[in-house]
């Protein structure tokens, strides 16, 4: 598996907690599904690029990410001008601009440990009442969190495949081969998890059970 986005550093986003960078990103995200209006949404995607240009990251690591998200984006944009006009296109196209930008400027400054242990701490008070299980939720995210570089690195594996024979690389070219490389990753993953029984589960503390085989037991019988 390849290694997670982050980047170290020492800039005013990495300094802050990953519970801050968590909230504000969900406080984002709702905000930008509560917004309509395209040139708002555009300026929302404009601002989560400075965003991503305040990590320090330099935009060639981030150029094979993009290009994906970019294709993806366009998919989407299309779909919606066809069905719903160019103004809902192009507010849905901003906002899953400004979302993505932000995410990956959360994933750029933010250790994968820290987010999936900030991740178990929100989780606790819903695994108590038996809610969700804060482990698995946890184990979740950061498969999802190492999935992205995986496919960054297949599709550019693809492309360079497919130009070393001069074929073109199509949307159809690329996506076909990368959710068969895809799913089988997600196979071999799911049976090393299932083979090491993770996460483990949570038995019930046993109570304090005097033992029927101790000297007590033997007397008593014996009585």
């Amino acid at each position: 598996m390849s290694p997670s986005l982050y980047v170290p550093g020492d800039g005013p986003l990495h300094r802050l907690p990953a519970g801050a960078k968590l909230a504000a990103l969900a406080g984002l995200g709702v905000a930008l599904f509560l917004v309509s209006s395209p040139i708002v949404l555009g300026a929302a995607a404009l601002a989560a690029a400075g965003v991503v240009a305040a990590t320090g990251v330099r935009l060639a690591r981030l150029r094979g990410a993009l290009a994906g998200v970019a294709i993806v984006v366009a998919i989407v944009v299309a779909a919606n001008a066809w069905l719903a006009g160019w103004r809902e296109a192009a507010a849905v196209g901003a906002r899953i601009v400004a979302l993505v930008l932000l995410g990956y400027a959360l994933t750029l400054t933010t250790r994968t440990s820290d987010l999936l242990a900030t991740l178990e701490r929100l989780l606790a008070p819903l695994e108590r009442i038996g809610l969700a299980d804060a482990g698995k939720v946890a184990l979740a995210v950061a498969l999802v969190l190492r999935f992205v570089p995986e496919l960054m690195k297949q599709a550019a594996d693809i492309r360079e495949a497919r130009a070393a024979r001069g074929l073109r690389v199509g949307p159809v070219a690329l996506v076909v081969p990368m959710i068969v490389r895809v799913l089988r990753s997600a196979d071999a993953i799911a049976e090393a998890i299932d083979a090491r029984a993770y996460p483990p589960c949570k038995s019930p503390p046993t109570s304090a059970i005097p033992s029927s085989t101790g000297p007590g037991s033997a007397d008593h019988d014996n009585a």
